[in-house]
């Protein structure tokens, strides 16, 4: 009887094509599956919770997989895969679940965090970490957009185009919650489920206000309309981290 085995993962999204496994590209998914072959001799499909972009990163992105047998412990499997994987993969835990389990079909919410740096000039060491916004940067204007988001809403002008039309578009944002320290911007989202880079239009959004670039009420009228008037701008995948997923 095949043993479901829940991983909790972290990792550094700009060395992947994103999380899903993609012909001739570098992804998470299937650098976690060939490091499971290479362990076990077997191929095993890892499911994920969801399907990062490239570039964007996890502290806590939550899979599973079916395995064959339980000759190893979820803590030689934490171990076993951890000195198999990239450095910039991680497995923060493993451990045994019923088989009706499932990372996505389980999960009831997630928590997105994303990191601006407000200043004329970035670091070294944040390149690549968060998304670096040179001009001024109201936040109080920020964080005005932000509150318009919670609540249950259509978000279907927040979403991009996967090849195929969302069938239910409709979402609820539990809480957005804007902490600045000195350049250091944290935007945290959470929600009981996201569509196509709707994050990242949320944010996008958020900070073409915050520049007054954009007035707060487009916000207001494409959540009732569902349809974006104008163009959308999509902030970076770099600045965005899986944080949590509720099950």
């Amino acid at each position: 009887m095949l043993q479901r085995l829940k991983l909790t993962v972290a990792y550094d999204g700009a060395a992947f094509a994103g999380w899903q496994s993609q012909a001739h590209r570098n992804t998470v998914q299937d650098t976690l599956e060939h490091a499971f072959q290479k362990i076990s001799g077997t191929r095993i499909r890892v499911h994920g919770a969801g399907r990062t972009d490239a570039g964007v990163h996890a502290l806590a992105q939550c899979a599973h997989v079916d395995l064959p047998d339980r000759r190893l412990s979820p803590e030689r499997w934490t171990n076993a895969l951890n000195s198999t994987l990239p450095p910039a993969i991680r497995i923060l835990r493993c451990q045994f679940t019923p088989q009706n389990f499932h990372a996505r079909f389980s999960a009831t919410g997630k928590l997105y965090r994303y990191r601006i740096w407000a200043a004329p000039i970035l670091p070294p060491l944040e390149f690549g970490r968060a998304w670096h916004i040179s001009s001024p940067l109201d936040v109080d204007l920020l964080k005005t957009a932000g509150k318009k988001f919670v609540g249950t809403h259509d978000f279907a002008a927040f979403a991009a185009n996967r090849g195929k039309k969302e069938q239910d578009t409709m979402r609820t944002i539990w809480s957005v919650q804007i902490r600045r320290s000195g350049p250091r911007i944290a935007i945290e989202i959470a929600g009981d489920g996201f569509l196509y880079k709707m994050v990242r239009l949320m944010v996008g959004a958020m900070t073409q206000v915050a520049l007054n670039k954009m007035n707060v009420d487009e916000i207001v009228g494409w959540l009732k309309s569902g349809h974006a008037d104008g163009s959308r701008f999509v902030a970076p995948a770099k600045g965005l981290y899986l944080v949590k997923i509720w099950y």
